[in-house]
């Protein structure tokens, strides 16, 4: 199916929208570059034997003398995604269907809570001049993961850096995921799972084309 052609949807931005990194260089050589890291492992580790010693527990004890330093670790390992280049080629066979990468694992923090949330996301593009490496999709997602995140900006962001890097027709990103937030306090709704999804250009324009990527995705999710 070949789409025509019509301007992209716009919308306003927030603060919180904003990528969690910079796209950095020529688009057809874009370097994702992380905001710096500035974990203390060593405030961390104290910090988390706080936390358990107020919460009652004794962290003198066999089973929890180590936890705090692998908690530290643990917490670093997950909020610091490693930098990639996002390598984008001509589109010279002039390909203009949808490309899809589906069931894409991902795993993030809930900044409410610190507590994970995990699933899988399905990303697709309408390409214009240059096409992706299939890749870098992936790598894309684990980018923007890698902060306490909620789902939704999460959608969002991953939408908005191939936006900008691709400059294509269209991109539509799709996250499904399980939060522990949710299944292991409050509600305890075990086995809930939230579904979020960002449209840009003729993904949210074109009937046919929306139709087409939801349904690739509706196949794919579990």
């Amino acid at each position: 199916m070949s789409a025509q052609h019509h301007p992209p949807v716009t919308r306003p931005r927030s603060a919180d929208d904003a990528l969690p990194g910079a796209l950095l260089g020529p688009r057809a050589d874009r370097t994702w570059e992380p905001a710096a890291s500035s974990a203390d492992l060593g405030a961390a580790e104290r910090a988390v034997a706080d936390l358990l010693r107020a919460l009652g527990l004794d962290t003198s004890s066999p089973g929890l003398a180590a936890t705090p330093g692998r908690v530290a670790r643990a917490y670093a390992e997950v909020l610091s995604p490693r930098p990639f280049t996002l390598t984008t080629f001509p589109n010279d066979e002039g390909y203009d269907e949808l490309v899809v990468v589906c069931d894409i694992p991902f795993r993030s923090l809930c900044e409410h809570h610190l507590l994970p949330f995990a699933g899988v996301a399905h990303v697709g593009y309408l390409p214009g001049e240059r096409v992706v490496g299939l890749s870098k999709l992936a790598r894309a997602v684990e980018a923007t993961a890698g902060r306490p995140q909620v789902q939704e900006r999460l959608t969002v962001q991953v939408a908005d850096l191939l936006e900008e890097a691709l400059v294509p027709r269209g991109v539509g990103v799709v996250l499904d995921a399980d939060h522990t937030c949710m299944s292991l306090r409050g509600a305890r709704a075990t086995g809930a799972r939230t579904r979020t999804s960002a449209l840009r250009g003729l993904l949210r324009s074109d009937g046919r084309t929306r139709a087409e990527f939801l349904d690739l995705t509706r196949r794919s999710q579990p």
